[in-house]
Parts: structure tokens; sequence; C-alpha cells
């Protein structure tokens, strides 16, 4: 399947993994890249910049196909050497990075100068339009229904993808709900032009993670994600569990006179108790509706050929038989 996406970054398939905290190392992201795919290394799981230089050589190790690394631009309870970052995706020849959270616009020069394609995450067209504004080569639009930060909208993919359609003009994906060949051919219906997997990549088998969050993706439903923080404008979308409860009922009880402090020990260095030890109790973690569509756990091959031949199939024999 050809798409400006695909072109753009030199795959095969339109499929992009989604750039996960404590989930974007390079088992996964060669894993994807190898199956024709965009695999993501995310950079701010590395600790350090000679941290990420050494997963992207790991990465170029186990794949000889593009992949690319996650930035993000958030508040964080670090200080971050992005320039230390930047450097090493520059001299690591990698030649995609995805970017999120706050404007890009500082690294574009460096990463363009270095024949890098960029890409960043929006939840709202006018994001997207800004984004394409300072230069961006591509935008991954985030539908509400998404794991993690879906903004403040609330605007579905329903309508948020032919929206970016009928406003951009450079190449953007679908993320947000993403699970399978009916959500491939329904964003590319909807004028996308691929898809980004994020929580769909984590029940795959070379997902770095402990198999009792894969187990915890197969029991949830579309039911079982909550939102919090919407009160501090950084709202993010996850899995329900007694901490989150307990977010909740903080929320509620503090209102306006919500505080970061007040939700912290919920929140602050819980992905590695969940994604290493497996303590999917110890706090908030993303995940997307698309829970309630995920009913395996298969390899990154299996799933990205199953989405790629089904896709073909629904467009060759259901669609043009309605013709």
């Amino acid at each position: 399947m050809r798409t400006r996406i695909t072109e753009l970054f030199g795959i095969e398939h339109p499929i992009i993994q989604g750039g996960m905290h404590m989930v974007g190392y390079a088992e996964l992201a060669s894993a994807v890249s190898e199956a024709g795919g965009l695999g993501i290394l995310t950079g701010l799981t590395q600790p350090t910049a000679a941290d990420l230089a050494n997963e992207i050589a790991r990465c170029r190790a186990m794949t000889s196909k593009p992949f690319g690394v996650n930035l993000t631009f958030l508040p964080t309870t670090r200080e971050v050497d992005y320039p230390g970052y930047v450097r090493a995706i520059i001299e690591g020849g990698v030649t995609v990075v995805e970017t999120a959270g706050n404007d890009p616009s500082s690294i574009m020069p460096a990463l363009h100068e270095a024949g890098i394609k960029v890409i960043h995450k929006c939840t709202s067209v006018r994001h997207a339009l800004k984004a394409q504004r300072i230069g961006c080569d591509a935008v991954s639009v985030d539908g509400f229904e998404c794991g993690g930060h879906p903004g403040e909208d609330d605007i579905p993919n329903m309508i948020l993808l032919p929206r970016a359609a009928d406003s951009l003009e450079i190449p953007f994906v679908a993320s947000g709900g993403m699970a399978d060949e009916r959500s491939l051919v329904a964003a590319l219906a909807l004028g996308a032009d691929g898809i980004n997997l994020g929580t769909r990549f984590l029940a795959t088998r070379e997902a770095p993670v402990h198999q009792n969050v894969k187990n915890a993706i197969l029991a949830a439903t579309e039911l079982d994600t909550r939102l919090v923080m919407r009160a501090l404008r950084n709202t993010e979308r996850v899995l329900n569990n007694p901490a989150v409860e307990r977010i909740i009922a903080t929320e509620r009880e503090r209102g306006r006179d919500l505080k970061f402090e007040d939700i912290a020990a919920e929140v602050v260095g819980v992905y590695p108790k969940v994604m290493k030890e497996g303590l999917t109790d110890a706090g908030a973690w993303s995940c997307g509706m698309v829970v309630g569509l995920i009913n395996d756990i298969t390899s990154v091959s299996e799933l990205i050929d199953r989405i790629m031949s089904g896709a073909e199939r629904i467009i060759r024999q259901r669609l043009a038989g309605m013709l």
C-alpha cells in the first residue's frame, strides 16, 4: 500500500508505532520497522542523551530499516537535556523524529539540516495547522479516544480526521482508537495517510513490558479507561485501577483548588513499577479506549500482516462489492 506517509518515511506499510514511555525500546521499535512499519524509540525513557545514543545503536543493530525517535516537550519532574538528545538523534543517523507536547520549533532547524523528517502529535486542527506552519513534514492527529494526552477539546476521530483532511496540506496519520484493518481503512477513508498504534502494540509479544500489563489490557473493555488531571489542563486517559479511583476522588474533593502535588503519589515514578515490575495498580498509566478491540497477544509481524491483508480484503471485496 502506497500513501504519502509511506513515501515520506520510506516504509512499506502506513503504520507507525506510538512513542510510549517505558515501552518504546529497541525490541519493539525494531520489530515494527522490520515488519514494514515505522518503529519509534521513546527518547525521554532513556535517562540521558548518552543512553539514548546507545539505544539508537542497539536498534540499528536489530534492523536496517527506518525507525524514529519520540521527543516529548511537556513539564517533567527532572531537567531534560534536549540539545543532547537532539545530538544523539542526529549522530545516530535517525531519519524520523516524532515530537509531542509543546512547540518543537527550537529543534526543527537542526533536525531539518540533518535531513530528518519531523512528525508532530496534535490533538486539534489548530495545533496541526501550526505544526504545518512551522515546517513539520507530517502530523499525527490524536482523537479523544487516544491513550495518554487527548488535549482539552474532546473531539473524536470521526470528526477530527475529516476536519484535518479539509485543512492540512501535509500528510497526517490517525491516532486514537486504531487497532486493526478496519481502523486503517476507516482512517484512509476519512482522509488520513496512515495510522498510529500505541495501546495495540503494548499487547504484542515483542513489547518489553511485564505480562501483567498485557493481561490487564486483554481483560479491559472500552468502558475501563478514565480521564485524570482535567482540572490541571493536562488531561490524561488511563486504565482504571484503585490508584486512578483515588486520583478521581481527590480531584472531586479539591475541585478548582487541585494542585499536582495532591495527586503526585499516584502519578510520579509509576511507569517503572507498572511496566517493569507488573504492579498494574501502582498508579495511573496511559491506555486508550481501543482496549475494547484488543483480544489477543500476537507478534508484531503477525499483527501488521493481519492489518494489511485485512485492509486489502475490505477494500477489494467488501467495499468494491457495494458499487
